[in-house]
């Protein structure tokens, strides 16, 4: 009888190396810390595993894992001739996914909807920053799997993410309630949970309960820097920036994040924190940098680190490595790279040269392809406040007022009441 996976797919391998690759996309499936380790796991136990390979390859492209990407992604190559139609369509799918093609990834889907594992990778989440550019188009990848999936509880963490992004909010907090009552520590279901509280402007609930929770139910997640910034996310929409700090301290010091996740969690709460009105010694970014390392901060692998990565250069002031980083872009296959990141480089090296004026108006110019960068609304929001911070700095106060009408048009928060204020103030 074949090996298959949780979701019943076969794998063409040993039973042990089988059991190693499923604790390692359960890992994935529940963020837990682990994934890593089991599918390296699964090619020890039997080298000739081509999913093993594939799945190491996407960990070591996505989240900065120490993977040799090239090497397993030949490995994977050989060894998916001798496996199942499918498994060579998710080798392939994943190989086109990590060279900047989206297309096959989204094929495969279509055939194998059950492929958790690449279904996750096609969603940008907290664990992935997706196959698409267009969230809409997320969406409906969500949508077409549904009936393959019926309640179960991984997936339905998902679609309240999906949720959460329509802003159907009472539905993704539904689903994720749902979910997690099932698996009190599912992170996918924690996740959306905690985008339905910040998009509604429901700071004090949200924060009382992630605080809760990452000591509790979700204290073994892998991604546990992105929920703490998530909490903090809440503290600094209150003002209260001596509770950022101790957040920042105690859970969010970029040595205690994984990989990227320094960068994407730790770095940016470091810049939406020292734009904040009153503000001050905010920590020094550059512990950032150093453990995200040179390769990511000059060559990011997606456009979404690198939208992480021009902030950190503008952070520390460092116009020349905008400047390296906007012409590496334009020269990229990648579309976004060249159309949005090239740009958005551009835009903000301006800033850190402190022609700010012109800044804003290239922000301005990028905002409507802003979202192709992957992530979600709440990180992609460090541009529109970049945005904000060029407008005050140039003296534009109106314009910058209007921007902050909008924001608190969408959801309460006390530090944008604040910064309008400042504006009006200063008009």
């Amino acid at each position: 009888m074949p090996c298959r996976d949780r979701y019943g797919y076969s794998l063409t391998t040993s039973d042990e190396a089988a059991l190693a690759y499923s604790q390692g996309l359960l890992d994935v499936l529940r963020l837990r810390d682990g994934a890593l380790a089991s599918f390296a796991a699964s090619i020890v136990l039997d080298p000739t595993f081509a999913l093993g390979h594939a799945a190491l390859a996407l960990l070591g492209h996505e989240m900065c894992a120490p993977v040799d990407v090239g090497a397993r992604l030949k490995q994977a190559r050989l060894h998916a001739r001798r496996a199942t139609e499918r498994e060579r369509s998710h080798v392939h799918a994943v190989e086109a996914h990590i060279g900047g093609n989206p297309r096959p990834l989204i094929d495969h889907l279509a055939a194998f909807p059950r492929d958790a594992l690449l279904l996750s990778t096609a969603v940008p989440t907290i664990a992935f920053a997706g196959a698409t550019e267009v969230p809409e188009e997320a969406w409906a990848i969500v949508e077409r799997a549904r009936p393959a999936y019926g309640d179960d509880w991984w997936f339905a963490g998902l679609l309240a993410f999906v949720r959460q992004e329509q802003r159907r909010f009472d539905d993704a907090m539904s689903l994720s309630c749902a979910s997690l009552a099932v698996e009190p520590g599912a992170g996918h279901s924690a996740h959306a949970r905690a985008h339905a509280h910040y998009e509604t402007g429901d700071h004090e609930a949200g924060l009382t309960w992630m605080s809760s929770w990452v000591l509790g139910d979700g204290a073994q997640i892998d991604s546990l820097s992105h929920f703490s910034w998530h909490a903090a996310l809440h503290e600094l929409s209150l003002g209260d920036l001596d509770a950022v700090r101790r957040r920042y301290e105690t859970q969010l010091q970029p040595g205690h994040a994984l990989g990227c996740r320094a960068l994407v969690d730790s770095g940016s709460l470091l810049f939406r924190w020292a734009l904040t009105p009153g503000a001050r010694d905010v920590p020094d970014i550059a512990e950032v940098v150093r453990v995200t390392g040179r390769e990511t901060m000059i060559r990011p692998a997606t456009p979404f680190l690198a939208m992480h990565t021009a902030v950190t250069h503008l952070a520390t002031g460092d116009a020349g490595a905008l400047d390296e980083l906007r012409s590496w872009a334009a020269g990229h296959v990648h579309p976004t790279m060249a159309t949005v990141v090239s740009p958005l480089a551009e835009a903000l090296g301006l800033m850190a040269r402190d022609e700010n004026s012109a800044a804003a108006d290239r922000l301005a110019v990028l905002a409507p392809s802003i979202r192709r960068l992957g992530g979600s609304d709440a990180q992609r929001e460090i541009i529109e406040e970049a945005r904000i911070a060029a407008l005050l700095r140039a003296d534009r106060w109106d314009e910058a007022r209007v921007l902050l009408d909008a924001r608190l048009d969408r959801r309460r928060s006390p530090r944008d009441e604040l910064w309008r204020a400042q504006a009006l103030a200063r008009a």
